[in-house]
């Protein structure tokens, strides 16, 4: 592992604790380097022993993963989540001390974290530790992009602190990260299971058809809760472990909160900024994968030429397209989806790219996007009315914005579906499925069992 450069360091936190003296305003210092290879999971399994909330962030197929441990600080909204998360951004970059000679996405000052799916539900004991927007930049960070690794420490200063006494304190800290001794835990069974409320969940689908034929709304999309009892407390580091090994083309995520974990693997980008290029994607029909080539490859055709799920896709892509259009320039979307395999389903996929006006920030894009028809419905209010009024659950941070943003102008953003909420030895799971005038209720049903399978494999089930 590269050494850290102790006098640069304590030079940058003498410098803000000057700062704060003299403007008495909160300080962050940023200080990145590269460093010698280590398993992402291992470091996130490491920092246990620090006792502090642990983030985990993969997209195996762009060769990136971020790991926070800690807190430096919080970005927490409850109204204008948006705009008060941006502001708030904003005035850190502006203000925070950056040491970052490489400027590779996701590194520097980085902020990572998610919102609620609705922030006009009541928020039920479920999410007690989920507030409605929350963006945590680490203390602790280390960056796998591609193939080379950074960690970064992120230090929040006031004027009574001492430098060497902050170095001291982070090297310790740097040591026990950095324990490549570390063996990820076994995973968990299951010890039972129970369904919430199923009846009355496809009575939700029945009046929501009745809705749709109505004219007056095109599309709903309805979740439910799987309950799970584990035969042992959940080792988050497990989990992740088996998700990567079993969701390779999702994003894999963990963001710990107190003693409970909200935990995924989505195949669904949501939207992602390099600079000003923007690209994001429709994912939506779904169909499960076949047991033979022979029939994967039937499976796959059959979902193109179904009327109902190209229906389904088509409300995503025209509504992604109407929400960046004011926004952006130079957009670019394909005619016709294709198939997007993963492990246990496959998905009609359309991807959109664009390039985003100087004016406009991540933010902005995030807030016209959510939710997409794929999660909430169509219209967006008629239908986040219905789910309000007739839905069985609190969503909390399920099929809601999550993601991360940097100081080098990057970001991204995904739709945390395939997930659930890890409670100790107790885990509630999520699944969804968008209904149309032509929906069946029972096959309806069904689909959501298939998208309970990511996460149900990984827990033993």
């Amino acid at each position: 592992m590269i050494e850290m450069k102790e006098d640069q360091i304590e030079f940058l936190l003498s410098k803000a604790i000057d700062q704060v003296k003299t403007n008495g305003e909160i300080q962050l210092v940023s200080f990145t380097k590269q460093v010698n290879r280590i398993d992402p999971l291992v470091f996130f399994e490491a920092a246990k022993m620090l006792e502090k909330n642990r983030i985990f962030w993969s997209s195996t197929a762009d060769d990136f993963c971020v790991v926070g441990v800690g807190k430096a600080y919080d970005i927490v909204a409850n109204k204008s989540r948006y705009n008060e998360t941006e502001k708030e951004w904003n005035k850190l970059l502006q203000e925070a001390i950056i040491h970052n000679p490489y400027e590779v996405a996701g590194t520097g000052l980085l902020a990572l974290g998610g919102m609620s799916f609705d922030p006009k539900r009541e928020r039920s004991s479920l999410w007690e530790n989920f507030q409605p927007s929350r963006f945590t930049i680490p203390e602790f960070l280390l960056t796998k992009n591609n193939n080379t690794t950074y960690f970064t420490i992120n230090i929040q200063v006031t004027k009574n602190d001492h430098p060497k006494q902050m170095l001291r304190a982070c090297k310790q800290a740097e040591k026990k990260l950095f324990n490549t001794f570390i063996k990820i835990p076994q995973g968990v069974g299951i010890k039972s299971k129970e369904e919430k409320n199923p009846e009355a969940w496809k009575h939700s689908v029945r009046l929501a058809k009745e809705k749709i034929e109505k004219n007056e709304a095109k599309k709903i999309v309805l979740a439910r809760e799987l309950r799970l009892e584990l035969k042992n407390k959940a080792e988050i580091s497990a989990i992740i472990d088996k998700l990567i090994k079993t969701q390779a083309t999702s994003y894999i995520f963990a963001f710990e909160n107190g003693n409970d974990c909200f935990i995924g693997a989505t195949p669904e980008r949501l939207v992602k900024l390099e600079k000003n290029q923007l690209l994001s994607t429709c994912l939506a029909g779904t169909a499960p994968r076949g047991n033979t080539k022979e029939e994967d490859t039937r499976i796959g055709i059959s979902l193109l030429d179904d009327e109902k799920n190209r229906e389904e896709h088509d409300f995503v892509v025209k509504m992604i397209k109407r929400a960046i259009n004011d926004y952006c320039t130079d957009i670019d979307i394909p005619g016709k989806p294709v198939i997007y395999p993963l492990k246990n389903l496959q998905h009609l996929f359309t991807p959109v790219i664009a390039k985003l006006k100087d004016k406009y920030s991540i933010f902005d894009i995030v807030r016209e996007l959510h939710p997409t028809p794929a999660l909430g419905g169509t219209p967006t209010e008629e239908s986040l009315a219905f789910i309000r009024e007739h839905e069985q659950l609190d969503r909390g941070w399920y099929g809601a914005p999550i993601g991360w943003l940097d100081s080098n102008q990057n970001s991204e953003f995904a739709v945390a579906i395939r997930s659930g909420l890890i409670k100790g030895d107790k885990a509630s799971l999520f699944a969804g499925c968008g209904v149309v005038k032509d929906s069946d209720i029972e096959a309806e049903y069904e689909e959501t069992n298939i998208k309970f399978l990511p996460m149900l494999s990984v827990l033993g089930g």
